[in-house]
């Protein structure tokens, strides 16, 4: 760890992952209405020994409208981070884990997001934007 680095990155893993379609005629629904589903993030940090923290990034994708046929897609991405001694003021942590390790991890959680949509058959889905942490963060705190 370098002494401008104020966190490492220790280890990353998809802790949950779930997809739920429960039949064919969903399927076929779902496909024609996922561009309609909302993306909702949330971010909850556990301390763990020795300056670690367990950062959960969790990816909610479902519809939001009251129809009866929908699926529900869900991925929980953990990731341990080891905060420099330093970082004392929770503001500073607040970012770290908040904004700068999403950052970070983004790429591999949108990828692993998209990997679960495809391989739930939903093939030509893309996002309509990039996971925006930064924007996220600050909307959070403004």
């Amino acid at each position: 760890m370098t002494m401008t680095e104020k966190y490492k990155i220790l280890g990353k893993y998809i802790k949950d992952i779930s997809s739920e379609t429960k039949d064919v005629e969903t399927y076929l629904y779902v496909r024609d209405r996922i561009t309609k589903y909302k993306l909702g993030i949330d971010i909850k940090s556990k301390p763990l020994k020795n300056k670690l923290i367990e950062v959960n990034t969790i990816l909610k994708f479902q519809d939001e409208e009251e129809v009866e046929k929908k699926s529900y897609f869900e991925i929980t991405y953990a990731t341990i981070v080891k905060i420099d001694e330093k970082v004392q003021v929770k503001e500073e942590l607040e970012k770290i884990l908040l904004c700068d390790v999403q950052i970070k991890i983004g790429p591999d959680i949108e990828k692993s997001f998209l990997n679960l949509l495809h391989d739930s058959g939903y093939k030509g889905f893309k996002l309509e934007k990039k996971l925006d942490f930064q924007e996220l963060y600050n909307q959070r705190f403004n």
